[in-house]
């Protein structure tokens, strides 16, 4: 600290500290000999310590500050040597150091006056400190106390104008061709994924749940400074265009290129959120918002394509009902795992749940035997203990999220559907399969509307994770289901009321 930079208080304090040292025989002043100056001087530090209660007598008590001779010259006459610098003890120097950051804190002025010398020694000397808390004087305070005195504040001021420091251009430059960069594997990403939905799945739903995302990408885009981007695209110079891998450059399956880029497009969507904010303060937020958004969809596709896989040979799926089997449940089952069902359901809504347990564990023995699918209705509590392979709910019933938290991640979740609306969401959330319907009106169960032919020809338009046409089918109509657009059916009474359920089955 230059000695400039002290008040002429501040400079006197530190003089009769010099004072007292050499009085009483030190060898250097210290901050107990600064202390006893202030607290008998006339300054503010004397001025505040007196109005906190803090005076000589209980610093000598606490112990804080020892029996000292006072700063006047001796009696025979000033020391020849008082006129030299007189040297300050390694700790008296970090209470100036402290003393000045104190006072720069203000930021209004220059000088360290005589309270800013008090502040640094509450910090250096912990007992003093400890001293000063007690009596309503902790740094904070000093510092207030120093500001009401000196007329400044440290508060900082309220202002209208506030200026944005340029950033450097190198810099900035660096930061564009990191955007550039990462808009582009998005982009890319999106393009591969979309035309895998539209050309393999033939997905109409994803594919416009994928195009909207990229529009949106695209808008979020054009408010960055294109011209400024492609200024600065630099691609002889990416030192990452000759950085690769074997995998690279292998993709055993189009599963595994989806996989691939729908990661690409995500990690792009991340940097572009990240980088985002130091170009643009409304780019970052719907930057995240497109990431989630990609996220449900990369579910909804991959649900797709592992449902599809799993339900390949799925055709014609069996309510079973005992009370609507013409020979009970046990023969219906029998008869359309030999006709060729491939997945049945036990749907008993009346039962107590002892009876559907019993009831569910021979079904479920009948069906593991056959490698058919068993599929509890609506409860996926039951479906664990029996070990089935997954659950149906209804638009009323548990949704997918709480069915799937209670099966895990590996048994099916169907869905009942009766809008297109329905549908939709239903692959967004993740489900197995749906079933879709009522088609026409059954006698297992009533619907003030049905979703008819219509609905039918909608999903199949639209929707090619798994689906099973519902309600009221039979050998007379499954015709004009199947030019619906339908592939896969279920039913219940059909095949339950046949006298020979495998025939009605294999008829069907």
């Amino acid at each position: 600290m230059i000695e400039q930079s002290l008040t002429s208080g501040a400079i006197r304090a530190l003089e009769n500290a010099a004072q007292i040292a050499r009085n009483n025989g030190d060898g250097s002043t210290d901050p107990r000999h600064l202390l006893a100056a202030l607290i008998d001087d006339e300054s503010r530090a004397a001025e505040i310590l007196q109005q906190h209660g803090v005076s000589r007598e209980l610093l000598l008590e606490r112990g804080i500050l020892p029996e000292l001779e006072s700063a006047e010259p001796p009696a025979a006459g000033p020391d020849e040597d008082a006129a030299e610098p007189f040297p300050r003890s390694e700790e008296l120097q970090q209470v100036l150091v402290e003393a000045r950051e104190q006072a720069a804190r203000v930021g209004r002025h220059a000088e360290v006056g005589t309270e800013y010398l008090l502040m640094g020694l509450a910090v250096v000397d912990g007992k003093f400190g400890d001293l000063l808390t007690e009596h309503g004087l902790d740094v904070a305070e000093l510092r207030d106390e120093a500001d009401e005195q000196s007329g400044f504040s440290s508060e900082p001021i309220e202002v209208d104008l506030h200026i944005t420091q340029p950033r450097p251009e190198g810099e900035r430059t660096d930061l564009l061709r990191v955007v550039d960069a990462a808009a582009n594997r998005a982009s890319e990403g999106l393009r591969v994924v979309e035309d895998y939905v539209r050309f393999v799945l033939d997905d109409e739903h994803l594919v416009e749940q994928l195009k909207s995302l990229r529009h949106d990408l695209s808008a979020l885009l054009e408010s960055l400074p294109t011209s400024q981007l492609l200024a600065a695209r630099d691609t002889p110079q990416d030192v990452g265009t000759t950085i690769s891998t074997t995998r690279e450059f292998t993709r055993t399956s189009s599963g595994e290129i989806v996989r691939a880029n729908f990661k690409r497009a995500q990690e792009a969507l991340r940097t572009l959120e990240e980088f985002g904010k130091m170009l643009s303060s409304e780019i970052a937020e719907p930057m995240e918002q497109l990431r989630y958004r990609l996220y449900t969809i990369e579910k909804g596709v991959q649900q797709t394509v592992v449902s599809r896989e799993k339900l390949s040979d799925c055709r014609v799926y069996l309510l079973a009902t005992d009370e609507l089997c013409h020979h009970g449940c046990g023969p219906a089952v029998h008869g359309a795992i030999e006709g060729g069902v491939s997945i049945v359901q036990l749907r008993e809504k009346d039962w107590p749940d002892r009876r559907i347990l019993e009831q569910g564990r021979r079904v479920r023995e009948w069906t593991s035997r056959a490698g058919t699918l068993f599929i509890m209705n609506d409860r996926p509590d039951l479906a664990v203990i029996l070990g089935a392979d997954g659950v149906h709910v209804g638009q009323e019933e548990l949704s997918v999220r709480e069915a799937r938290r209670i099966l895990g991640p590996d048994r099916l979740v169907g869905v009942s559907t009766h809008t297109i609306e329905q549908a939709r969401q239903a692959v967004l959330d993740g489900a197995d399969y749906l079933g879709v319907g009522p088609v026409f009106s059954s006698s297992t169960k009533e619907f003030a509307d049905l979703a008819g032919l219509e609905f039918v020809a909608q999903v199949a338009k639209e929707i090619s994770l798994p689906w099973f046409a519902i309600g009221g089918i039979t050998i007379e109509n499954v015709s004009e289901v199947i030019e619906a657009g339908a592939t896969r059916i279920a039913v219940c009474s059909e095949i339950c009321n046949a006298e020979d359920p495998a025939a009605a089955t294999r008829e069907l």
